[in-house]
């Protein structure tokens, strides 16, 4: 990959297909010509706005709306590296990347004002500029890129931070383009394709589709929010194809289908990630002719990086698949990589994966070992070398000295007729050091804590069944749908404190 170029993808793109449809939202449509026109318009504007202030990244604060689509593509044009802030943090959050990363400029959408006001507050050598405001600009003439090298970082993520400060992810042009491309080879490339995006476009699943879009010449639907009903609805149309979700989004539209619906069948591809998924909510699919296709990948590599195949979908449910074409990925245990079915840490290589953290040289040195970096999620491969994925380790509870997967629990619960959503955790004991603690959302109000114990002790091994159940409204996650573990440890503080 070192040196190597692609044409500047929306240039390319408007040029090879200029009348295809490429963006569709709740207000207008695009074709890629237009997008292009758009965009080299956004840009000139923003080149208006950083005269006196160039630097090589902008954060964005954006929504999934057309205009962070323009505002995505016009940074590509001018050659600057987007910093995408997950509008979902509070401001002191937000204040931390913008400090870390040294920002000059934010571009900002108006309903996020407060948090801007915060931000502005305390960082006054930092311009907030609006979407608004910047529409009011002037276009200054800008020199076109014709080729976006490899090497050349397009877009920064933050991790969440689970385990410790946030770190901000390099993602490079390379990165995404073999992403896309990996992506194809697996999934393939129909004539008719429309990809759905309710994921967040500051997320790598929202942010990846638009690239893919540009690359395939495919339109994408946009959705401002995820919107149950609306969706479901328009995946019976038959006009989208693909759609990315997380576990909690796949599980909501499972629930809000009516006995025997399904969608249209040229919905083709039901692009899972997240985390593992619960074995009861694929066979529900399965049962629906829903083509679920899971996935494992993170934001370190640029997306998915393990997919399984179609033809896998059934024969090995439950599985990640194995890694897309360009990538690889082995299990480590003990320094030596795993045999078949022995749980270790996963590492992947390839050319879609980070090439480090943002002034993280100590987080980079222990997260690479030579060209494979370490996920620090535990899984294994079977023996013929398909990815089930069982839990982050940082989520990992050892109870008595046995190793408790908290996703197999829920998995268990998840079964359950009347659960609808449920997170575990870890909580301290003094016999065991550790024990499961379940949260749970139940679809009616008269679920006892006896029954959901007899049933997971029906199924699970007597130190995996939880030692305590706490019935919740609303199970708290982050904008991308996944659960919170360290706000449930908060929660059941706050439980002991109460009893």
């Amino acid at each position: 990959m070192e040196n190597g170029s692609t044409p500047n993808w929306l240039k390319q793109r408007a040029f090879l297909t200029p009348n295809r449809i490429a963006l569709i939202s709740s207000i207008k449509q695009y074709t890629f010509q237009e997008l292009w026109e758009r965009t080299k318009s956004i840009a000139g504007k923003i080149k208006t706005a950083t005269l006196h202030a160039e630097s090589w990244c902008m954060g964005l604060l954006i929504k999934n709306t057309e205009q962070s689509v323009l505002l995505i593509h016009a940074l590509q044009q001018l050659g600057i590296s987007a910093v995408l802030l997950n509008n979902k943090l509070s401001a002191k959050e937000l204040d931390f990347q913008l400090n870390d990363m040294g920002l000059k400029m934010v571009i900002y959408d108006e309903s996020f004002q407060g948090k801007i006001n915060e931000l502005a507050s305390w960082n006054s050598n930092v311009n907030m500029l609006s979407i608004s405001t910047l529409q009011t600009f002037n276009e200054t003439p800008f020199e076109q890129i014709e080729t976006f090298s490899f090497e050349k970082v397009c877009s920064v993520m933050y991790t969440s931070g689970t385990t410790g400060k946030p770190k901000g992810v390099l993602q490079t042009y390379g990165n995404h383009w073999w992403s896309a491309i990996g992506s194809s080879l697996n999934l393939g490339l129909h004539e008719k394709d429309m990809w759905l995006c309710a994921v967040p476009l500051f997320h790598i699943s929202g942010y990846s589709i638009l690239m893919k879009s540009v690359i395939y010449g495919m339109p994408v639907r946009l959705y401002e929010s995820f919107d149950v009903s609306e969706i479901n609805y328009e995946l019976k149309q038959g006009k989208v194809t693909i759609m990315s979700v997380v576990t909690n989004m796949l599980n909501r539209m499972m629930n809000e289908l009516r006995a025997g619906d399904s969608y249209h069948e040229n919905f083709r591809c039901m692009l899972l990630g997240g985390g593992p998924a619960p074995l009861p909510l694929l066979e529900t699919c399965k049962e629906r002719n829903i083509p679920v296709f899971q996935t494992y990948g993170m934001t370190e590599t640029s997306s998915q990086i393990v997919t399984l195949s179609p033809e896998y979908s059934i024969s090995k449910l439950g599985s990640a698949g194995k890694p897309l074409f360009p990538a690889e990925i082995k299990i480590m245990k003990n320094n030596k990589r795993a045999l078949p079915y022995e749980e270790g840490e996963i590492y992947v290589k390839g050319p879609n994966v980070t090439k480090g953290y943002y002034k993280r040289e100590e987080a980079n040195e222990n997260s690479f070992v030579g060209e494979w970096f370490q996920t620090g999620d535990i899984g294994y491969v079977d023996e013929e070398g398909f990815l089930f994925m069982l839990d982050r380790r940082s989520d990992l509870i050892i109870s008595g000295g046995e190793n408790v997967y908290p996703a197999q629990i829920e998995e268990t619960l998840l079964s359950y007729p009347t659960v609808m959503d449920v997170g575990v955790v870890g909580i301290p004991s003094s016999k065991w050091g550790e024990v499961p603690c379940a949260f749970v959302v139940t679809k009616q109000k008269n679920v006892s804590e006896e029954e959901l114990l007899l049933h997971c002790r029906q199924h699970l091994a007597s130190y995996k069944t939880p030692k305590k159940f706490i019935f919740v409204d609303e199970l708290p996650r982050n904008a991308s749908n996944k659960l919170l573990r360290r706000v449930l440890k908060d929660w059941w503080k706050k439980e002991l404190n109460q009893e």
